[in-house]
């Protein structure tokens, strides 16, 4: 059961299914400590587009029932698309440490899409900060067909890296060998 019900991670849902606007241009937010729910909650009421993926995080409580909480995949970060007029008021919630502007906007938007896709798509991911050259693949058959990453192999398993390349971070997920179709 969960602490608390799941927020939106996205403002509006359709964030990630259309082009950047040539007037707004994605920023990556870094909040102050533990502070991303606080501003995704703030952006919504003011009705500034975000993406924040939030991973579920179960564990037992001390008296042994199983919790679910929200985590953001990325501690600190929130992504945000925004016109000068709105960063000025994401800067003015007073929960933000540093802005970071995105060079390629249609990278971002694409490695955010696959991150949300591997989200809804209820793939058991683990965020990774090691992100290795590996054979770039595109995912064949199955429930995540058309997702592209990296091949990554430890200890004898194979694992796809979705990554977001402006962080330099990503997720993995288990693959299966007849899955995939090589890039290259």
């Amino acid at each position: 059961m969960p602490i608390l019900a799941c927020e939106p991670d996205v403002y509006p849902d359709d964030l990630l299914s259309h082009e950047v606007e040539t007037e707004s241009r994605w920023l990556a937010i870094y909040t102050r400590s533990r502070q991303e729910k606080e501003l995704m909650r703030r952006l919504r009421s003011l009705r500034i587009s975000f993406y924040c993926p939030l991973l579920p995080n179960r564990f037992r409580s001390a008296a042994g029932r199983v919790r679910t909480s929200y985590l953001p995949m990325f501690g600190n970060y929130v992504f945000v698309r925004c016109n000068a007029e709105e960063r000025y008021q994401v800067l003015q919630t007073n929960l933000v440490s540093q802005t970071l502007e995105v060079g390629d906007g249609v990278e971002l938007t694409r490695d955010l899409r696959q991150i949300q896709q591997l989200l809804q798509r209820g793939a058991p991911l683990q965020v990774t900060n090691r992100l290795q050259a590996g054979t770039q693949v595109r995912i064949k058959h199955g429930s995540l067909s058309g997702i592209e990453g990296s091949i990554l192999k430890h200890q004898g398993e194979s694992y796809l890296v979705v990554a977001v390349t402006f962080l330099q971070q990503g997720a993995i997920v288990k693959l299966h060998d007849g899955d995939v179709e090589s890039l290259c």
